[in-house]
């Protein structure tokens, strides 16, 4: 397909790279020449240096034929214009980055519906709403919710001391046959592997679970790999990530306590928010401040400061006061890498989360044989995807046992969702019109439902 993307900052560069990996024609817009020397030099992409809301622009671009115009520049007001603008000269679908706290719910349906936008994304709620997941089942590194949040995959670091270590897939189902799961990645190092019942399961393994989201507190438990739930949180950073992850947190009525250098902001934050939320002006760097609000004592620590270094170290501080759960914010894939390589297990980056948001739409508008994507989440640090179809009517596969089915290598059947009942399948069962149903792949771009078949 052809795509512009309007903004290649942070978020837009790994949208642009995002999409050249999903093999994409990509044009890119920015106004600052460095950033498109930049994009020019790591991507095979056509670059554009210029304001991406002027008529001359966009029409040398050929935006009349795009069937994706993407603006995610800092400014919400130039999106929506550039949007507004490009759907106006013929591109086909429209998807805007808008973040303004005020400008969700009932504002944004009305921008959304008279800019005609195909879609808003807000990378920063998009990330709240993920570390809210995690908080809420604390024992994992990830979460991600599928079929109406009926099915849920969660990603598990096992711990120097597992009961799992050892434990081949097979065993491992036959000690839990109560419950009702899926081990459905597992990476090892430097690979990932969609594993057989054979496989051996070792300490530091990071484990993908599939499973019924209400009966995963109950796994974790049987695992031995249980957390006590999150009662206090401490967060360092009072961006906007941070803003709406303190709403989240108070409304399922855990402390929160929200630490932020900068006076100007803090007097902000307090009209933002509600007045159970502990505001406190001073540096989350210090570690005497981090003792006088509790680090000992607190259940959680969240960094989430727009310097992902300071982000890191800090973070292993909170670690080395044995804080049961801490979370960061680290979006560089190399730092991030050797972060996790340290032991910090659980890394949050925004636009990555918006990256997901616009492979799938991306991947949506490519496909309508058989069935319709849904959603899509990167699974094991990006090397893995796990991907939600609607079952068509006109689907070829349906109503036969999946252990009849001649899947790739590598690809994975894992949930199925029939109306409000969540399954977890075996080689028995089949997939049906109407069903959710969840694919998890490693090393295969899957654009529909057909494309797990080997033919």
């Amino acid at each position: 397909m052809k795509i512009i993307v309007v903004g290649c900052g942070k978020i837009g560069k790994t949208i642009i790279e995002s999409l050249v990996k999903e093999r994409h024609e990509v044009f890119a817009v920015d106004s600052n020449p460095d950033v498109v020397e930049e994009i020019r030099n790591l991507y095979d992409v056509i670059c554009l240096c210029g304001n991406g809301t002027e008529y001359e622009n966009l029409k040398s671009l050929g935006v009349d034929k795009a069937e994706l115009f993407i603006a995610v520049t800092p400014s919400d007001e130039l999106n929506m214009l550039a949007c507004f603008a490009a759907k106006r000269m013929g591109a086909h679908y429209t998807v805007a980055r808008i973040r303004n706290l005020e400008n969700n719910d009932a504002s944004l349906d009305f921008f959304k519906e008279q800019l005609e936008l195909s879609m808003a994304i807000n990378p920063e709620r998009l990330a709240a709403e993920a570390i809210y997941q995690i908080l809420k089942l604390p024992s994992a590194t990830k979460v991600e919710t599928f079929a109406g949040k009926e099915i849920a995959i969660i990603e598990v670091l096992l711990s120097e001391s597992s009961a799992l270590d050892g434990i081949s897939l097979m065993e491992l189902k036959k000690r839990h046959h109560k419950e009702n799961f899926l081990i459905a990645t597992v990476q090892r190092g430097e690979e990932v592997f969609i594993p057989k019942g054979n496989f051996q399961l070792k300490t530091g393994d990071k484990i993908g679970i599939v499973i019924s989201k209400r009966e995963a507190q109950r796994l974790l438990n049987a695992f031995g790999e249980a957390q006590k739930s999150v009662k206090d949180v401490i967060i360092v950073g009072a961006g906007t990530t941070s803003t709406y992850l303190a709403k989240m947190l108070t409304s399922s009525r855990q402390a929160v306590r929200l630490i932020e250098c900068d006076q100007k902001r803090c007097e902000e934050v307090c009209e933002l928010l509600p007045d159970n939320i502990t505001v406190i002006h001073g540096d989350g760097m210090s570690q005497e401040l981090l003792m006088e609000e509790g680090i000992l004592n607190t259940d959680a620590f969240v960094a989430l400061t727009d310097r992902e270094e300071d982000n890191i170290l800090i973070s292993f501080y909170a670690m080395s006061q044995e804080v049961p759960k801490v979370i960061c914010r680290a979006e560089r894939d190399e730092i991030s890498s050797i972060a996790e390589k340290l032991g910090l297990a659980c890394m949050i980056s925004p636009r990555k989360i918006a990256a997901d948001v616009i492979v799938k739409y991306a991947r949506a508008l490519e496909n309508s044989l058989g069935s319709q994507i849904e959603t899509l989440y990167s699974l094991m640090n990006g090397m893995a995807e796990a991907l939600e179809f609607k079952v068509l009517s006109d689907f070829e596969y349906t109503n036969i046992p999946l252990k009849q089915m001649k899947l790739h290598e590598n690809v994975l059947v894992a949930g199925i969702t029939r109306g409000r009942k969540a399954i977890i399948p075996t080689g028995d069962d089949v997939i049906l019109p109407g069903d959710d149903v969840v694919i998890v792949a490693e090393g295969k771009r899957i654009l529909s439902l057909s494309d797990i078949i080997a033919r």
